[in-house]
């Protein structure tokens, strides 16, 4: 054992205990934070516009403030991309990272000197968590990859313009620098094709023993590493690779296809990051979710998912929260973004501590009927019918089809095959027979014949990835919609 991996396992448990304090503790510690960013930014533009010198309490917050998302808060946003203080947080921030809008184009979201901190230590977190529980830290000797967009920064009136991913790099601790790849040079290559081919000749012949990344582009670069090496599994070209890192999508339809590709099980760790805050990791291999982080510069507040948009839906705080209730996650930060609707929907899986599963997205979801299918279902439906089977899903997404040229309309799941099913008929009914169990609206509508079942489409080989470069959305941090209420994504595959 390594004078590295010891001191890992040392600074481990140090962060657990800490953790432990404030988990334990989820109502304080969420008053503490509110109350801080009352009082911060109370000389600010947005703070004197709603009163903030008023606010005693989270009911005068909540009065005071409406919920916005980024088109509500944009003009003030406008005002401090151009350079101008204390707009939305006292000074103004050291970065602003350009993520995609679903109706605005890109978004820029500001991090702040305060914000940006617990962007990196949210991280390394996770795997002192890992570390603490699992005792393992022998990795620590090995290389690790994050396949991640590029550090390259444009400066416009003091701040520093880039993908969150790309701005993250430039905080990668010194005990890291040797350990972590690609190089500087192959990380700020821009076309992602040629990056992940880069990144396959550096790091084919290393000795990876951590991945990390969007799955679906790490799965990309686990097909270059086979090419390039002959077909060989994952697992044998890096032997001491044993622990995957993700975040963004749900891993559970990629796990099958990974351990195929791998030729072996190997740990995981999720992350719920976002250029909006880091909110959650996996703080333990044996439970369900990602602790939620009560102690990092956000206020959380939580609104039924089914009550979203009626006029004026109550908001929950973390200690009103129920288990297994799809919530729409609504977040006030130390980066200026106040009762700001990220888009993301979450549900508990423990109360004491506060743990959650990204169920979907609001917006990302199928009610053309009424039955309003969300992504945590279809990801689930997915997972039920291919256990206990060879098939093996690449990628999926699910529309609509209201207008079929025969017969009854039906929710059309778009599939790319890596092991097809012997009869594609029965694995659409085991599809169908999981959603119509989850979700009793969807069940209504078949049995009342206003849907059909399922019907499958299959999807050509890296149709997905075709798709996604026709967009210019290739790799990064750019994630497929698991599903959506048109079909957009669905004729253009077609």
């Amino acid at each position: 054992m390594s004078i590295k991996s010891i001191a890992a396992k040392i600074f481990a448990r140090k962060i657990y205990n800490q953790t432990k304090v404030w988990s334990n503790k989820p109502v304080e510690t969420q008053l503490k934070v509110f109350k801080i960013l009352i009082e911060k930014a109370k000389a600010t533009e947005f703070g004197k516009d709603h009163h903030f010198d008023t606010i005693k309490t989270i009911t005068d917050f909540q009065k005071n403030v409406p919920i916005r998302d980024y088109e509500d808060l944009k003009s003030y946003i406008e005002k401090v991309k151009l350079g101008k203080e204390n707009i939305l947080w006292k000074g103004k921030p050291i970065y602003f990272a350009k993520t995609s809008g679903t109706t605005s184009g890109a978004k820029y979201i500001p991090l702040t000197r305060e914000s940006m901190p617990y962007h990196i230590n949210a991280a390394r977190n996770a795997i002192l968590h890992y570390i603490n529980e699992t005792g393992n830290a022998d990795f620590v000797d090995g290389k690790m990859i994050f396949l991640q967009g590029s550090p390259i920064l444009t400066e416009k009136h003091g701040i520093n313009f880039g993908r969150l991913s790309g701005i993250v790099a430039h905080f990668v601790p010194k005990y890291l620098q040797k350990n972590r790849m690609p190089s500087w040079e192959t990380n700020c290559i821009e076309d992602w094709e040629s990056k992940v081919d880069a990144i396959v000749d550096e790091t084919i012949k290393e000795d990876m023993s951590v991945i990390s990344g969007i799955p679906s582009w790490v799965q990309m670069y686990f097909e270059r590493l086979q090419q390039k090496s002959g077909g060989k599994k994952i697992g044998d070209i890096f032997k001491n690779f044993n622990l995957f890192i993700y975040g963004g999508v749900n891993y559970e339809p990629y796990r099958a296809k990974f351990e195929n590709m791998i030729g072996r099980k190997v740990d995981s760790i999720e992350l719920f990051p976002a250029s909006e805050g880091f909110f959650a990791y996996q703080d333990s291999q044996k439970e369900k979710g990602m602790l939620l982080l009560l102690n990092s510069g956000i206020f959380y507040e939580f609104i039924k998912a089914d009550e979203f948009f009626e006029e004026n839906p109550k908001s929950y705080t973390v200690g009103e929260v129920e288990i297994d209730v799809n919530y729409v996650l609504i977040i006030s930060t130390n980066a200026g973004l106040w009762r700001y609707n990220i888009g993301d929907t979450v549900k508990f899986t423990t109360l004491f501590p506060h743990r959650v599963i990204v169920s979907g997205r609001i917006k990302h979801y199928i009610s053309a009927f009424g039955e309003h299918v969300i992504a945590n279902e279809v990801e689930n439906a997915m997972k039920e019918a291919t256990a206990g089977t060879k098939i093996v899903i690449n990628e999926f997404t699910v529309a609509p089809q209201i207008n079929p040229s025969k017969g009854l309309p039906y929710h059309e799941w778009l599939i790319e095959f890596e092991n097809e099913p012997e009869n594609i008929l029965s694995f659409a009914e085991a599809i169908d027979d999981s959603m119509r169990k989850q979700n009793i609206y969807y069940d209504d509508l078949i049995t009342g014949n206003v849907l059909q079942k399922v019907v499958i489409t299959k999807v050509s080989k890296n149709g997905f990835q075709e798709y996604m470069k026709s967009q210019g959305k290739l790799g990064g941090q750019n994630k497929l919609p698991r599903l959506s209420n048109n079909r957009d994504i669905a004729d253009n595959l077609k």
